[in-house]
């Protein structure tokens, strides 16, 4: 621990912060000047990483717990509560590549507890004190394959639960963003591509192929916090042309606007 007279500096929850993108968030914060609550169901990894930190003379908090388990989700929610975390990174996530028909539900289940249960629940546990303090951040980290349902590229993996779970993240974040537009709280739903990290690992060994383009977890750190100062609700960290969120935004505008009308569509009234 670190004397009582240092300089008062922000404090982060990173979850999934054992590895791979939120071990690279964890390093960046406290490089930038944050204590850290760390949060993963490794302990040794974490308490290497808290080591770390603290080198760099962050303050590290550990909790070992499993966001998929009810027990483990309601330990970190309490600690979220207590009112001292300026910046949520809600990154606990885990693939399941595969057919749907073949995915055990308990597995689908799980990675729906920890990818949109524990997003939602954390998320409101620090937004009480933030909204007090007119400042704040929850960054959720989404992925490129929110944008994928419809989609049947060769290149793409079976993905059924896993997009449907980045899909909320998104729908999550764009619609609190604009529940909080002007109470100095920003939340992000922060959406990369393939990353070089464990993620994407089989039995413990990499499966990423070599034509598909990977960025490092430094990058898409660095596109995040970038992206928080540009107020991007939104961040694509590979994506050059900001006006495509734009145009896929108001797209779903015209159809949310023609789609509310009373009268039946001819193309559903029998006989066509």
């Amino acid at each position: 621990m670190v004397s009582t007279d240092r300089v008062t500096r922000a404090r982060a929850l990173v979850t999934g912060a054992s590895s791979g993108i939120g071990r690279t968030f964890a390093k960046r914060l406290a490089a930038d000047g944050y204590d850290l609550v760390l949060v993963a169901r490794r302990e040794e990894r974490l308490r290497g990483l808290a080591e770390e930190l603290e080198a760099l003379g962050a303050d590290c908090e550990i909790l070992v717990a499993d966001l998929s388990k009810p027990e483990g989700l309601s330990e970190v929610e309490r600690r979220a509560r207590v009112g001292d975390v300026e910046m949520l990174v809600n990154n606990a996530g885990f693939q399941t590549y595969m057919p749907f028909v073949e995915l055990d539900p308990a597995v689908g289940e799980a990675e729906i507890s920890v990818q949109v249960t524990a997003v939602m629940r954390l998320s409101r546990a620090v937004l009480p004190a933030m909204l007090g303090r007119r400042s704040g951040a929850i960054i959720n980290v989404s992925s490129m394959l929110a944008f994928s349902a419809g989609l049947d590229n060769a290149f793409l993996p079976k993905r059924a639960v896993y997009a449907a779970t980045k899909a909320f993240v998104n729908a999550f974040s764009e619609t609190l963003a604009s529940e909080l537009a002007g109470t100095g709280v920003k939340v992000q739903a922060l959406c990369p591509g393939v990353v070089r990290t464990e993620f994407h690992d089989v039995d413990g060994k990499p499966v990423l192929r070599p034509n598909v383009p990977i960025m490092e977890p430094e990058a898409v750190v660095q596109a995040s916090l970038a992206g928080l100062e540009l107020d991007d609700v939104v961040c694509v960290p590979a994506l050059d042309d900001r006006g495509l969120l734009d145009d896929e935004l108001e797209a779903r505008r015209t159809l949310f606007g023609s789609g509310r009308g009373s009268e039946l569509s001819p193309r559903y009234r029998k006989g066509g």
